[in-house]
């Protein structure tokens, strides 16, 4: 097996407890769940290989068996999406090429950003990791700094070098950008909550302790920063579609927009 793909699913959550099962108003007026929506998303991927649900909660795994979805159930004691990939990992006993994590928050990824990291892992067999970035239009700029105001953590902002490697992720809006001097484009980064590993990478990853950056920022990734391991960007195209990602309640409004439109 080449490629293998997880969506971890929790039900715990200080922000949105339930969050994998939040039903979303589709175009034709029905509605899908969260966890469904992004299995959806992950089927319509090119070069994966298997994908399965990975979660510790009986209700998550009973929804996502319920339309056809695979499950692997793992421990409790998972702090994020990126252990509960590795344990999934060592729990099925796979070992393939290439591990991608589709965080179960992100329904409105397209199909062509996962591949992108495809893409960018088969090309360059030194990356370790790598995760995608949407350079905001105004009105996803605009998405971040309401947020910041109304004083809820919204989404994720990425900075890189010039050869694309992460200097730094926040849930703050980086870089500052003074208001009466915004350029055109935007220099903002939106991160996009996917990845994917090298089994080894993984593996390196949960025999690291926590960081103070990764408990401050609530942000998985910053673990590989501060150990040395190099995060590869992948910048990405929207082609039009609205991307976000459901962090808050109040991001339900905007996702169900985004689908009516599509």
């Amino acid at each position: 097996m080449n490629t293998v793909l997880f969506i971890p699913a929790r039900y715990a959550s200080s922000r949105y407890p339930g969050k994998p099962l939040a039903q979303l108003r589709q175009r034709d007026g029905s509605s899908r769940s969260l966890i469904r929506m992004t299995w959806d998303a992950a089927m319509q991927v090119r070069g994966v290989d298997a994908v399965y649900v990975a979660t510790d909660d009986d209700r998550i795994a009973e929804a996502a068996r319920g339309f056809g979805a695979e499950v692997v159930m793992t421990d409790a004691a998972c702090e994020n999406g990126t252990a509960r990939c590795a344990d999934a990992l060592a729990r099925l006993g796979l070992e393939p090429d290439l591990v991608l994590n589709l965080q179960g928050d992100a329904p409105l990824t397209p199909p062509w950003f996962v591949e992108a990291l495809i893409d960018a892992m088969n090309r360059d067999p030194a990356i370790g990791m790598a995760t995608p970035v949407l350079r905001c239009d105004r009105q996803t700029y605009e998405n971040f700094l309401e947020d910041r105001r109304n004083g809820r953590v919204g989404g994720t902002t990425a900075v890189f070098d010039h050869a694309m490697r992460a200097l730094y992720f926040s849930k703050e809006v980086l870089p500052f950008i003074d208001p009466g001097k915004l350029p055109d484009p935007i220099p903002v980064f939106h991160h996009v909550g996917v990845y994917a590993y090298r089994p080894e990478a993984l593996r390196r990853y949960v025999r690291t302790p926590v960081c103070q950056l990764e408990t401050l920022e609530g942000l998985e990734q910053l673990r590989f920063l501060y150990n040395g391991t190099p995060v590869r960007c992948v910048e990405v195209d929207a082609r039009g579609r609205v991307f976000w990602e459901l962090n808050n309640p109040a991001d339900l409004a905007r996702i169900e927009a985004a689908l009516e439109g599509a």
